[in-house]
């Protein structure tokens, strides 16, 4: 616990039996409170690993996708009780120990939601990150913070922090089963009003880290369009769309924040 804040660990695998116990081993067990996996139907022995290292596990009948993964994780973390929710790739790309700094900035009411960036401190292509994905984020981010009124320095990171509240109230419903959901996702936060932090996070590419080929990319990208002019085309009023259907002023109470 933090501040007497639940903290709980959220782990979407799939396919990730190489890399887990190096990234369950390296969480600061300490002030996590439970681990949750969220098995996408594996055939590689994911889901009895993470049992043997006792870690709560849950496994898909059928492949339900990245989106779906996380609904899941949500879910069942918010039926745990926690507080804060992290999620954590288990394929040991970002740095599990940043846990603690980044549910602190949390549970201390300065964010709703923190994201470990891989682009700030100018890590990511030392750390391996292919050019051209280093240059799509950086194209995309920037048309991004244009289309939703914002000054991240990237929507890609899947290393991400939320108080109890944002996943209680923000309609994720809407959003994809497929890697899209984490554009989605961020869209509504940031549209909704909530407050986002960001820390710098050292990444590991290598060939047990899971990573969408090109394909897949060029897809990803389309959808992160489409999201960033649905979100702007919100804001202004011009068109509304369901999936921002949500404030942060009037969701549940948020924390022990006065000004919302």
């Amino acid at each position: 616990m933090l501040h007497n804040k639940k903290i709980v660990v959220v782990l979407p695998a799939y396919h990730a039996v190489e890399t887990l116990e190096r990234t369950y081993r390296a969480l600061p067990l300490d002030i996590v409170d439970e681990v949750i996996l969220v098995d996408d139907a594996s055939t590689d022995g994911t889901a009895e690993l993470a049992r043997r290292l006792g870690i709560h596990t849950i496994v898909h009948p059928h492949n339900l996708g990245y989106g779906g993964n996380q609904k899941t994780c949500y879910s069942a973390a918010l039926a745990a009780g926690a507080d804060v929710v992290v999620m954590v790739h288990p394929d040991y790309q970002y740095e599990p120990r940043l846990v603690s700094a980044m549910a602190g900035m949390i549970v201390s009411d300065v964010y709703d939601v923190v994201l470990g960036s891989r682009i700030l401190g100018g890590g990511s292509l030392r750390g391996g990150m292919p050019v051209w994905k280093y240059v799509a984020n950086r194209a995309l981010t920037f048309f991004e913070n244009l289309m939703l009124g914002a000054k991240l320095s990237e929507y890609h990171t899947g290393y991400r922090a939320y108080r109890r509240e944002v996943l209680e109230n923000v309609p994720m419903q809407w959003n994809s089963d497929d890697f899209v959901f984490d554009n989605e996702f961020l869209a509504q936060i940031i549209v909704g009003g909530c407050r986002v932090g960001e820390i710098s996070c050292p990444t590991r590419y290598f060939p047990e880290a899971s990573s969408i080929n090109l394909r897949r990319s060029i897809i990803y990208g389309l959808g992160v369009l489409r999201v960033s002019v649905e979100g702007a085309l919100h804001r202004f009023g011009l068109k509304r769309h369901p999936r921002y259907a949500f404030s942060r002023s009037q969701g549940r109470p948020f924390g022990d924040d006065r000004s919302a």
